[in-house]
């Protein structure tokens, strides 16, 4: 299984992952897709004025329903979009990610994956507009939005149908592939690796782990998206609370060591060892984790906003602020302090056959328990419950993009496959299913990006209408008073 998947990672990569500097800096090399988010990101941060700092506080007053409107239309709630979003970005990319970052790039990657985050929101908010703008009603009373949608639809407006059906085609193809890697067999694969050592059964019998997950996620996706957003509800704000609590308590109890860790960071962000591929190596490092994690450009959060019950569309792109920031700038943020400041990334310390074999997961469970000593027998388990609710998240992804290639009459089809993934993940290694799920997850940011260029405009456009009728007090004066 590892051949299969390392001839797929070394095909993907020759396409889209090619160094745009051409070898041209020795020792340095900057993947394509990573400089065109950072692009994207920073293009249309300064197109909106900064809309992720500037329109932050009403952001949180849309997601505690201060701004309900009786016209307002959708499957679920923002807040349980919200959350099923971030079940499906806050995860092992904060959890496992982040130490596999800071091991392979050193500290300094935390820095540029932080400034990732904050152009991110950016990229978060337009994307969720336009899912939220072209959104359809499907015949069995679903809507159907994401970036499969604006690409063909809006595209088409503005004179480009073939283009844009086929730039569809190709987002809806990797998105399907992204959720059986990125949001399926790597996140099995890393929570097998975090449990084994809590219980070893799993070691000598891995498919056992497969198939017990896998059943547990049959049952919540074969409920469609009201049950994986009703799940993901309860369990995103319980799982991000307890982790936070534990992270806190261990920069608490270091806190002497902060200081230094915070300083480490910066240093290394400008100034990083050799062995670590010099700056652009850190800086590429801290971005592709950060996509990895927040998934901000890559299109795929906008599926689920779009079933968000609000009147308008950037009202809920709004609330897709807050997805980059809690899970990149927050909780990918507590995470490094922690390892940093543990020092459990050392190539050649007490944890290097976990640094070696990329097993983030079990390293961030190492670095906790360097302060709470049982701490890493929940976190294992804690591990095991963030897979799962990523994996319902991008189940509904797959089968989103799925429906839109072959008709609601086959998502059954989707749906058996992805739990066989799983299965299949729990006898794969955990190196290859890391290269694989980066390659799938960064790719979907190329249709994506294109879309958000030519359709920012329309973004523009109702942003500006949007905070005309804010300032004349027309939005306060429309919502349902509790």
């Amino acid at each position: 299984m590892d051949s299969i998947f390392e001839q797929v990672n070394g095909f993907l990569a020759s396409i889209f992952f090619f160094d745009i500097f051409f070898g041209s800096i020795e020792g340095t090399s900057m993947p394509f897709i990573v400089a065109w988010l950072i692009a994207g990101g920073l293009f249309l941060t300064f197109r909106f004025g900064f809309i992720n700092v500037r329109m932050f506080g009403h952001a949180f007053k849309i997601i505690t329903g201060k701004y309900r409107t009786a016209d307002d239309v959708g499957e679920i709630t923002p807040f349980q979009s919200l959350s099923t979003a971030l079940s499906a970005t806050v995860g092992l990319g904060n959890i496992a990610g982040v130490a596999i970052a800071i091991s392979v790039g050193g500290p300094g990657a935390t820095f540029w994956m932080i400034l990732a985050g904050f152009f991110g929101m950016t990229l978060k908010f337009t994307e969720v507009t336009l899912a939220q703008l072209y959104r359809q009603n499907r015949r069995d009373g679903s809507l159907m939005g994401g970036a499969m949608q604006y690409l063909s639809i809006g595209l088409a407006a503005k004179g480009h149908k073939k283009a844009g059906k086929f730039l569809a085609v190709v987002f809806a193809l990797l998105a399907i592939g992204g959720s059986l890697g990125a949001g399926n067999a790597f996140q099995t694969s890393q929570a097998m690796g975090a449990l084994t050592d809590r219980i070893p059964f799993f070691q000598t019998y891995p498919i056992a782990f497969g198939i017990i997950m896998a059943s547990i996620v049959g049952f919540v996706i074969i409920g469609g998206i009201k049950r994986i957003a009703s799940t993901a509800e309860k369990i995103v704000p319980l799982m991000v609370l307890v982790y936070l609590l534990a992270s806190l308590w261990i920069l608490v109890v270091n806190a002497s060591a902060v200081p230094h860790a915070i300083a480490t960071i910066f240093y290394e962000a400008f100034s990083p060892t050799a062995a670590v591929g010099g700056m652009i190596g850190v800086l590429v490092q801290g971005f592709k984790r950060a996509a990895f994690s927040s998934e901000a450009g890559i299109g795929s959060a906008a599926i689920v906003h779009s079933t968000a019950c609000v009147k308008y569309p950037v009202r809920q792109g709004m609330v897709a602020l807050y997805e980059p920031f809690i899970d990149t700038i927050v909780i990918c943020t507590m995470t490094a302090l922690v390892i940093v400041t543990t020092g459990v990334y050392a190539p050649d310390g007490e944890f290097a056959n976990l640094v070696a074999s990329k097993q983030g997961a079990a390293l961030t469970a190492a670095a906790y328990g360097t302060v709470i000593s049982w701490f890493p027998v929940i976190l294992s388990f804690s591990i095991v419950l963030f897979a799962f609710s990523t994996m319902i998240s991008w189940s509904y992804y797959g089968e989103r993009s799925w429906t839109y290639l072959f008709g609601e009459k086959f998502t059954l089809a989707y749906k058996l496959i992805f739990i066989s993934f799983t299965v299949i993940a729990s006898v794969t290694s955990a190196s290859a299913l890391l290269e694989f799920s980066d390659l799938l997850i960064l790719t979907m940011a190329l249709p994506n990006i294109v879309g958000l260029y030519i359709l920012q405009g329309d973004v523009k456009a109702n942003l500006d209408a949007y905070l005309a009728k804010w300032r004349s007090g027309e939005l306060d004066r429309e919502a349902i008073r509790k």
